[in-house]
């Protein structure tokens, strides 16, 4: 009964790695993508205004001007979102992984419920 216990609280720590490191690998790739059309964007808006730049317009030198401190507000919100992703993904991952070192029975519990709730739902169809 006790090798079974290791091996059942072995295997859970191992999945619990795994989805660990899976989590923090899905949420870079969706920062990084998230990141590159935001980036993108704002280059691009960055290269209208400097095309602007030659105009005596005034109001086109409000608007760009107008512009130009959107962009900046932008990317520092941008920024500031990604990093307070991180840290709520970060802190959910350590909640996740301390229930699981502090009950692992019901953790174990937990992952064959829902196994058999995936398991129910992929034979009805």
């Amino acid at each position: 009964m006790g090798t079974t216990t290791n091996d059942a609280a072995h295997t859970l720590a191992e999945e619990t790695r795994t989805l660990k490191a899976a989590a923090r690998d899905a949420a870079r790739r969706a920062r990084a993508a998230g990141n590159q059309e935001v980036q993108k964007l704002i280059g691009e808006v960055e290269e209208l205004i400097a095309r602007l730049a030659d105009t005596a317009d005034p109001g086109i030198a409000r608007l760009r001007a107008r512009v130009t401190e959107t962009l900046r507000t932008t990317r520092r919100a941008v920024t500031e979102s990604a990093a307070q992703v991180q840290r709520q993904a970060r802190g959910a991952l350590t909640a996740g992984d301390t229930y699981v070192r502090e009950q692992p029975w019901e953790a174990i519990g937990a992952a064959a419920l829902i196994g058999l709730v995936i398991g129910f739902l992929v034979f009805r169809r």
